[in-house]
């Protein structure tokens, strides 16, 4: 079981699931987030990531977390987003032990329900001042001490859209080696490497909509399908019929 609704903090996904009752693997997909997740009595900060996570779960247990956009994370847990790439690292490494662990007393006192709601106020108090229903985040922005900045939005905008890195580093007025260096601070990784986990959202996307692969290909914009079954297996770490197949 999963559901998602979207957060009172702008940029931001609340989400919970249920693992199965029987012992399970799930597959965790790069899409670009970053994440801060409740489970098994543990807070944990996930990274972005530039491969498939295979997550062993305990039967039954329940997960609560906050999805931040891309270029969101790295003002809510106070560090590049590189430092937490391809990593699950429990948040009394990130934030202050003693927050953290207050965090987690509380949530683990707190019925299921509530436990959402738990995490955006702590995310909240840790942010530049503003109101949980305007958000004290606008979407996709990297607060720093002068204030939020657009640019994470705008080049992930740029990039989701199908855009090279070339034209979006000209739309944002840097030379690509300075939009390199603003994007691993804000998303973990290079623009090149987002355009190609975007990418791969568009295809998937595309392929359960009943979309043939040879289709997908074109219009997510790969060369051909011979191109997509490689970068979906780089990315995802199997096929992209395996992964339509466990959809």
């Amino acid at each position: 079981m999963y559901r998602e609704w979207r957060s009172r903090l702008v940029g931001a996904m609340v989400w919970e699931r249920r693992a199965p009752v029987h012992a399970d693997v799930t597959r965790v997909l790069p899409d670009g987030c970053m994440d801060l997740i409740w489970y098994a009595g543990r807070l944990l900060t996930a990274g972005p990531d530039t491969r498939a996570q295979l997550c062993a779960d305990l039967p039954g247990a329940m997960h609560t977390g906050l999805r931040f956009a891309p270029g969101v994370g790295p003002a809510v847990f106070g560090m590049p987003a590189s430092e937490l790439r391809d990593q699950r690292v429990p948040l009394d490494e990130v934030w202050p032990a003693w927050e953290a662990e207050r965090l987690a007393e509380r949530i683990a006192a707190t019925p299921q329900e509530a436990r959402g709601r738990l995490l955006e106020e702590a995310v909240a108090r840790r942010l530049p001042a503003g109101p949980l229903g305007g958000g004290p985040l606008r979407d996709g922005t990297l607060w720093g001490g002068g204030g939020p900045s657009p640019l994470p939005s705008v080049v992930a905008k740029g990039l989701r859209a199908g855009g090279t890195v070339a034209a979006v580093a000209r739309d944002v007025g840097l030379s690509e080696r300075q939009l390199h260096r603003k994007c691993v601070d804000a998303f973990g990784y290079g623009p090149k490497m987002l355009a190609r986990v975007f990418r791969m959202g568009r295809a998937l996307e595309l392929a359960r909509s009943g979309v043939p692969l040879v289709q997908v290909a074109v219009r997510a914009g790969y060369a051909d399908q011979a191109h997509l079954a490689r970068e979906i297996r780089a990315l995802a770490g199997t096929s992209v019929t395996e992964l339509l197949a466990a959809a």
